[in-house]
């Protein structure tokens, strides 16, 4: 048995924005229409360990189907390490024996289809004159975000704000309409885009800071004991999501949101992938301040480990390696 590695350079190298994107939009599709068998991430969290191992399987039916798992471990304080806080591996079983067809680098996978997917949701609900981007953050996702918006809207200006002035100065350097802020107010102020990568357990954008027609997206949060978002603009944002079930087990944007009475029970608007097939809308009005909760689901790794997989086969790239 012949199984592909493909290392985080060769992830890098082959999956870009724009395929992502599209590869995301047929994935989350696939999901509305109910052609995936998602469970819930399961978390190991020992009590002496700094971090934690997130596994996060899936299966895709219809005519190649597929088994995916990714198992990763997270460390917040990897960052000051030189590392990212995600590490770990997306794994590809063929659906029809179960036989392992590949190993990818999970870190690569997760930095490019969170910001595919943040740029599919921005395709579809900011506003179609929405050109000036707020990231807040200046990590892993800071940098994909900033390469991955301009691809389904026209940016004249990024703003970036990170903890860490240098890191946001660095990031800066790296696009020549962007600019290092001294403070998220500043960042968010008057943008059409924000989009939110951090570590932060508490909110770091707050309403009175943002205006009307506004497209959010927020990112760095994925459990239920942290948030970006204050509730009174989780209150005043119509709300999308990846995942129903997965946001209301999972985010502490929406469950603080719900703890503190700003917002109920049922404030989510639609799955992204309803928008795509039709069954729901996206933005309705310009003055509208539209917000796209991202978790990141197994889906999307498979659908990334499916793509990559063929695209390694047709261009003989990777390492085959006997199993």
């Amino acid at each position: 048995m012949k199984l592909l590695v493909l290392s985080e350079h060769d992830v890098e190298r082959m999956l870009t924005f724009p395929e992502c994107i599209a590869v995301m939009e047929d994935a989350l599709s696939a999901l509305a229409r109910g052609e995936v068998h998602q469970p819930l991430r399961s978390i190991v969290r020992p009590a002496d360990s700094p971090g934690f191992l997130g596994l996060m399987p899936a299966y895709r039916g219809g005519a190649r189907p597929a088994w995916g798992l990714k198992e990763i471990c997270l460390f917040p304080g990897n960052p000051a390490r030189g590392l990212d806080t995600h590490l770990g591996a997306v794994i590809l079983h063929s659906g029809e024996t179960g036989e392992p067809l590949a190993i990818m680098n999970a870190s690569a996978i997760t930095a490019i289809r969170t910001a595919a997917v943040s740029a599919l949701a921005t395709k579809l609900l900011a506003r179609e004159d929405a050109s000036t981007l707020a990231i807040i953050g200046a990590g892993v996702q800071g940098h994909s975000h900033m390469k991955a918006i301009p691809v389904v809207r026209e940016i004249r200006e990024i703003r970036i704000c990170s903890r860490t002035r240098a890191h946001a100065d660095a990031l800066a350097r790296q696009a020549s309409n962007a600019r290092a802020v001294d403070s998220v107010h500043e960042a968010v102020r008057g943008a059409d885009i924000i989009v939110t990568a951090t570590s932060s357990k508490e909110p770091v954008v707050r309403r009175e800071w943002i205006g009307a027609g506004i497209h959010i997206n927020a990112v760095g949060s994925s459990v239920a004991s942290s948030r970006e978002l204050d509730s009174t603009t989780m209150a005043a944002a119509s709300l999308f999501v990846d995942r129903r079930e997965s946001t209301i087990n999972e985010s502490g944007d929406y469950l603080m949101a719900v703890r503190d009475g700003a917002i109920t029970e049922d404030a989510i608007r639609a799955e992204i992938g309803d928008v795509l097939i039709g069954r729901a809308r996206g933005r309705i009005a310009e003055d509208e301040i539209t917000l796209f909760k991202s978790l990141g689901i197994a889906i999307e790794d498979l659908a990334s480990a499916q793509f990559l997989y063929d695209k390694a086969r047709a261009t003989g790239a990777g390492s085959w390696v006997d199993f």
